[in-house]
């Protein structure tokens, strides 16, 4: 039960840095494949708070998103000012992503390669619950603010949402900064869980698996992604005893979301009960047009 707890938290906490990442790329548009960095920022700014200075654990968690907040204003306001846009923001971002995981890893306070060991177990299981079901509400009254329409205003149509009066800058910027600080808090409770943290673990796959978890959820949607990263994890871990066949598992589930749901598990919908009772309605009234005909 210890190992299924286990999970269950790391689902959790990566729903949080997700759910923050599809606001800036779900939402807003923009791809990045640098997030595990602010994942990074965060864990390691809030460890070293509590490690070092025994700083309480909310402060440190609260340190670390302003922290993640502030490395990705310095990263958004060079190239969200020149618009890069599509392939040349995400390789931007990419090279964001190998740049901090080398900083830390030349760091004395970081300790390096070696990491840091001894964090002290704050995060769990009901933590970590409790912290992502309020970053998911907070998200879902940010999207349907005046703001989240503005940002999907800018994702559908940027030359559009321009000449309707919506600061493309300031949308892109606002949605960077919040999806930056949601990966911080993400990556200070991975810290307090884990007790442990390195480099390592902060590489371009963990920041391909959440973007590939919001496109694979619905780009535009909320719920969507938080499926994709409970099954992104939990199946590989399934798995587990498997060995090789985990990461062929992996793949295979993208292969055919991407087959039979184009536009992701959710699309443009959020899970509720409304929504499930429409498609079983649906279905319903369907079955009963062909019996009719028949």
């Amino acid at each position: 039960m210890d190992y299924i707890y286990g999970v269950m938290a790391v689902i959790c906490i990566e729903i949080i840095a997700t759910v923050g990442l599809s606001v800036f790329t779900g939402f807003t548009g923009l791809f990045s494949l640098g997030h595990a960095a602010f994942m990074a920022i965060g864990a390691y700014t809030s460890a070293i708070l509590t490690y070092f200075y025994h700083v309480p654990f909310v402060l440190a968690l609260l340190a670390g998103m302003v922290m993640s907040g502030l490395v990705s204003i310095i990263l958004g306001f060079p190239t969200l000012r020149a618009k890069l846009r599509g392939d040349y923001f995400a390789i931007a971002t990419l090279g964001f992503g190998e740049a901090t995981r080398v900083i830390l890893e030349n760091l004395a306070i970081t300790q390096g390669a070696r990491g840091l060991p001894g964090i002290k177990h704050f995060t769990t299981l009901p933590v970590a619950v409790i912290f992502a079901v309020l970053v998911v509400w907070l998200t879902k009254n940010f999207i349907w603010s005046k703001f989240g329409r503005n940002a999907i205003a800018v994702r559908e149509d940027a030359v559009a949402a321009e000449m309707a009066g919506i600061d493309l800058f300031k949308v892109r910027m606002l949605s960077l900064i919040y999806s930056a600080m949601c990966g911080g808090l993400a990556g200070g409770l991975f810290a307090h869980y884990l007790n442990f943290i390195q480099p390592a673990m902060f590489t371009s796959i963990l920041s391909t698996q959440l973007t590939s978890a919001v496109v694979a959820g619905g780009m535009g949607s909320i719920t969507g992604p938080v499926l994709a990263i409970a099954l992104f994890i939990a199946v590989p871990e399934v798995l587990r005893v498997a060995n090789m066949w985990r990461l062929v598992a992996y793949g295979l589930i993208l292969v055919l979301i991407m087959i039979f749901r184009p536009s992701g598990i959710m699309g443009y919908h959020e899970l509720s009960f409304e929504w499930i009772f429409n498609i079983f309605k649906k279905k319903t009234r369907n079955k009963a047009a062909g019996k009719r005909r028949v």
